[in-house]
């Protein structure tokens, strides 16, 4: 085999074969038209080589096995183009699983997407059982399918039921679970890895791979049958449609493929795939959806130029839900915590929450006993100050309040070491207030974490304009050492994603008082493709903590000529607190996810008659209100990049990713169009005037971004 340039090159080993991958100049390998031809001559060699009897395919990154297509090349193809490329995809691996003679795939770190479809068209596959190792089809996430063979080769090795929530939501399958479901056939530790593959493909030279059936023998009768499938697919299409609200088409089209494959044939599948990869990369929620990844792994980086300071450990200041979450994060990434509260009773709590955590990932096999075990070591609990003397980093976490915050910071100063990072895990309190009148208010920053914590991506880090560089990258780069991803915004009321989200919660609260239901305004704006509605999110945030927004938020609105109104602080002061005392806009019931419309709550937006409103309406207007304040804070340099903003507003508010943000959002409608939107709602109010940089944007034929 000739080498160079080459993502693959083959070693010897009697009479195997072993075929290394590493693509040349990147940090993963990934599945190329170029690759796809290299992989053409390997099969090809394989097959006509006469001393080659087997052959284990393995990468040699530290990164991890493979992932899938060259996303930047998508975005420049067309329809006739992508289908092509489907079909020779297919066409290549298809050939893989027909070889006569036995190939390995080892896989070690994540396999995902076109990774995941070369490791399944092998003939039997080990994996290693390290954390890093993980097996997903993250497709259906970028508004397409797996496009070469995977919805072929995935419900026939493992089944119709199993299959099919890998396709459809993209989620990670660690080593053990991927054992038990079978998609690999065999575990190795790490170092053995090679050596297990190479043993295997030995034993299987000259034999069928014979795996057993890991279904229960239910699934096998349901699946056996033509009824029992097609009521698989209908539950399907039906969870399909209630999630999506028919706002994404890729999972129905990849329901759609699996069926025909499966009802079909093969044939008839693999051209219903390519047919739909094609349909599905020209669709905007993919081109979308493909920029906010690329956004994302941008914020995955550190963007202050300044190196941090050394991290040695973390410390935290409450041990409550955020506190817990905090510690729990810092831990599972490495990372030592202190964590300190006012008496042993609260630090049992935040201690039995982060165990109950961790547990249950334990259970679920992402975590060995001893991982478990190392993790809680990395957590020591506190009620004394003299703890903090080593920590590079200090987190507040308490509950919102200034004068508690600022003699939270006092208390500990002393035992702090000069060159420590102080930030406050504020929601929407300045930072230059809490760091008023200290003594070192230059390392003073925001860390604006979202609850909860441990499944929140988010991080909005906060500089004032007397915070030095060197702690902002520091709380930066605690953040990313936590597994987030983070934005850096400037200190003011609300910050960010306070400031967008109080403007969408008014905007729903305006809505009531003009006789919109509960059920209507939040139904819209499942609709329109947020996971929850503004009430909803009001409830889970808290009516006191929407209350306290309000009151720190009001005077910025008011001097754009407008008052937001004081409903949440009214439902405060009549016992409405939301999901936390289960009464607020919704009635919480004992059962785990019930609650009802509280119809209480009416007596606060004008009694309890509602009316019939256009769900387009609620949802321009809701929507138009998250946007014109994103603007806003790009206009007040409260955001130095609209990817921060459309960042912010989909990781931590729900903001459908598919449609890329509040500002892509903008962008794509076009931004005359958007201030024509705006002017149809004129009379409700100075809310809904336009953002002075919006005009000048459309005067001067100007876009967000200019991709």
């Amino acid at each position: 085999m000739a080498s160079g340039e080459r993502m693959t090159s083959v070693e010897r080993r009697g009479r195997l074969a072993v075929v290394w991958l590493d693509l040349p100049g990147e940090r993963v390998n990934k599945l190329t038209p170029a690759v796809l031809g290299e992989f053409e001559e390997i099969v090809a060699w394989i097959r006509s080589e006469p001393e080659v009897e087997a052959a284990v395919l393995i990468s040699a990154k530290e990164s991890g096995f493979m992932a899938g297509a060259d996303l930047n090349g998508l975005l420049r193809i067309d329809r006739e183009e992508a289908e092509e490329l489907s079909r020779r995809a297919g066409a290549v691996l298809t050939e893989l699983s027909l070889l006569e003679k036995p190939v390995v795939a080892a896989i070690h770190g994540p396999a995902l997407g076109g990774g995941l479809e070369v490791a399944l068209a092998c003939r039997y596959r080990i994996a290693s059982d390290d954390l890093k190792t993980r097996l997903a089809f993250p497709e259906v996430r970028l508004g397409l399918l797996p496009a070469a063979g995977g919805t072929q080769r995935a419900p026939r090795l493992i089944g119709l039921q199993r299959s099919l929530p890998l396709l459809l939501t993209g989620k990670n399958v660690f080593a053990k679970q991927a054992l038990r479901l079978g998609l690999v056939d065999e575990l190795s530790h790490p170092p053995g890895l090679l050596q297990a593959a190479s043993h295997a493909a030995e034993r299987l030279i000259g034999k069928r791979c014979h795996r057993s059936d890991r279904r229960s023998w239910a699934e096998r009768a349901l699946e056996a049958a033509a009824a029992g499938r097609k009521l698989v697919y209908r539950k399907a299409e039906r969870r399909i449609l209630k999630e999506t609200c028919q706002n994404q088409p890729a999972p129905l089209r990849i329901l759609e493929a699996v069926r025909m494959g499966l009802e079909q044939g093969r044939k008839a599948g693999a051209e219903a795939e390519a047919r739909f990869f094609g349909e599905l990369v020209e669709t905007p929620q993919s081109r979308q959806l493909i920029r906010f990844f690329f956004a994302m792994n941008q914020a995955g980086r550190n963007p202050i130029p300044t190196p941090p300071a050394p991290i040695w450990r973390l410390g935290i200041v409450g041990a409550g839900l955020m506190g817990a979450g905090i510690a729990q994060v810092s831990a599972e990434n490495g990372l030592r915590v202190i964590l300190k509260d006012v008496d042993q009773e609260s630090l049992s709590r935040g201690e039995r929450r982060i165990w109950s955590h961790i547990e249950e990932k334990r259970a679920k096999g992402a975590l060995s006993p001893f991982e478990r075990d190392r993790i809680l070591s990395r957590i020591f609990a506190t009620a004394r100050d003299r703890g903090f003397r080593n920590v590079s980093l200090l987190i507040e976490a308490v509950y919102e309040d200034l004068d508690l915050k600022r003699r939270i910071f006092s208390e500990v100063e002393p035992w702090l070491a000069d060159e420590a990072v102080l930030a406050s895990n504020t929601s929407s309190i300045p930072i230059a207030r809490i760091a008023e009148g200290h003594p070192r208010k230059s390392r003073f920053v925001g860390m604006h974490y979202f609850s909860p914590v441990p499944k929140m991506p988010l991080l909005e880090v906060v500089r004032t304009a007397d915070s030095d560089r060197q702690a902002v990258a520091t709380a930066v780069e605690v953040g990313l050492r936590q597994g987030k991803r983070v934005i850096v915004v400037s200190d003011g009321p609300g910050f960010y994603t306070t400031r967008v989200a109080a403007s969408y919660m008014h905007e729903a609260g305006a809505l009531l008082e003009e006789g919109a239901s509960v059920q209507q305004v939040d139904r819209a704006m499942r609709d329109f493709g947020f996971p929850v509605g503004p009430l909803a999110l009001m409830d889970e945030v808290g009516i006191d903590v929407a209350a306290h927004v309000a009151d720190v938020l009001s005077p910025l609105f008011a001097r754009r000529g407008y008052s937001p109104g004081n409903s949440p602080q009214r439902l405060l002061k009549g016992g409405f607190r939301g999901r936390k005392n289960k009464r607020g806009f919704y009635r919480y019931k004992e059962s785990a996810g019930g609650k009802e419309v509280n119809p209480d709550v009416y007596s606060f937006f004008g009694g309890r008659n509602r009316r019939e409103m256009d769900p387009r309406m609620i949802q321009e207007r809701l929507a138009m209100m998250m946007a014109v304040e994103a603007v806003f804070c790009l206009q007040d340099e409260v955001l130095s990049r609209p990817e921060d903003g459309d960042l912010g507003a989909v990781l931590g508010l729900g903001f459908p990713a598919f449609l890329g943000g509040p500002l892509r959002w903008i962008d794509s409608q076009g931004i005359e169009e958007f201030l024509r939107g705006l002017d149809r709602y004129a009379d409700q109010g100075p809310r809904f005037r336009p953002p002075p940089l919006l005009v000048e944007m459309a005067a001067g034929g100007r876009r967000f971004y200019q991709d």
